[in-house]
């Protein structure tokens, strides 16, 4: 289990009081400072390297697009690159935020993204998403086409989840996609999820460790699964082709809650039969 050491919150988990009804403050882009600009020179520099070979083509393509190397990137300055390729917007806020004002945000292709970054000793693991995990992870993703509509039908879903008592089903399928989801692509398989490619550790981990299950992508089998967040996964699903989440759109999903409210969850390093296994869980000790 990783070490949870004891750091400053922000946002929601850190009982943050809004001025704003939509929790969005200002980046205040000429307050970071050069040290942290620095961190994100180091998380940027080190995490090409690993996700080179890794990551899929759609991520990479889009990362190319935004020139984030540098510097933390000016949210206007993305903007301007990001609505014009699939008409999302990122906008600052001060750390997670409620469920509904996520969705919000979501089902108008707005992004919010953390305003803060992690201090210089927090580089390999940090208890919530900073500037670096939302911005280099997600937005290269929301400059595909496919992504973009994915992600905001999710949000449009976490709204009408709020009113069918859904949402733990709905969150899993926003943790094995968005965040930490796999992709077959030329017969290889690609990390797409933001929670991995912002991640220097489990970027490896995700593909090449004996440890985690490698499972082909079942809607209903993910929305049973219960998930790690105080380690890396136990199990990895694995989506045929990125248009697949287009699938998942048209879908009524009412259905699909009311059988899986009948049956127990899943463990997250569960197997079970009907699972189409590409790799199955090596332990190591």
């Amino acid at each position: 289990m990783r070490p949870l050491p004891t750091v400053e919150l922000h946002g929601k988990a850190g009982g943050y009081v809004p001025d704003r009804l939509d929790w969005t403050i200002p980046q205040d882009w000429d307050a970071y400072t050069p040290a942290e600009h620095k961190v994100w020179q180091t998380l940027y520099q080190r995490q090409i390297k690993q996700i080179k070979d890794r990551a899929c083509a759609d991520f990479m393509a889009g990362l190319d697009r935004l020139n984030i190397a540098n510097e933390i990137p000016r949210f206007e300055r993305l903007n301007d690159i990001l609505h014009a390729a699939t008409g999302w917007q990122i906008v600052a806020v001060p750390g997670l935020v409620p469920d509904e004002v996520f969705f919000e945000h979501l089902a108008n292709r707005r992004f919010p993204a953390g305003q803060f970054i992690r201090t210089a000793d927090q580089l390999d693991y940090l208890q919530e998403p900073d500037v670096f995990h939302d911005v280099f992870g997600h937005v290269p993703m929301l400059m595909h086409p496919v992504m973009a509509d994915f992600i905001q039908a999710y949000g449009q879903g976490g709204l009408r989840a709020q009113g069918l008592g859904a949402l733990e089903p709905l969150a899993r399928l926003y943790w094995y996609t968005v965040e930490f989801g796999l992709v077959r692509e030329g017969g290889e398989v690609r990390i797409f999820g933001a929670g991995i490619l912002s991640s220097h550790s489990e970027t490896p981990y995700a593909l090449e460790s004996p440890v985690p299950n490698r499972i082909m992508f079942d809607l209903e089998r993910v929305m049973r699964t219960r998930y790690r967040i105080d380690d890396f996964q136990e199990t990895y699903f694995v989506l045929p082709d990125l248009e697949r989440l287009l699938h998942f759109t048209q879908e009524d999903f009412a259905p699909l809650y009311a059988r899986i409210k009948a049956q127990a969850a899943l463990a997250p390093g569960d197997v079970i039969a009907g699972d189409d296994v590409l790799h199955l869980s090596v332990p190591t000790f």
